[in-house]
């Protein structure tokens, strides 16, 4: 009896940045910097994770609650229109 070959997919690699841009450029996030904080946005308008972008814990939590705020405050989209 012959074995079926399994069907590997092979992903794609995502280059993924080594240092944290917050730790590198010694800042923190801040919720009126509207241009910085949409590099860690999709095109969509969703947060991008942090195995994605590169930042540290600490950096990613403090971005995600920064990205929220100016959410709310109508500085950034929360949904893209196309």
């Amino acid at each position: 009896m012959k074995r079926a070959k399994k069907d590997i997919r092979r992903r794609k690699k995502i280059s993924v940045p080594k240092e944290c841009f917050f730790c590198k450029e010694k800042t923190e996030p801040y919720f009126f910097d509207t241009p910085i904080l949409q590099r860690f946005l999709t095109q969509r308008g969703k947060i991008v994770p942090g195995s994605r972008n590169g930042l540290c814990s600490k950096h990613q939590r403090a971005v995600a609650l920064n990205i929220k705020y100016s959410r709310h405050l109508s500085l950034l989209p929360f949904v893209s229109r196309e």
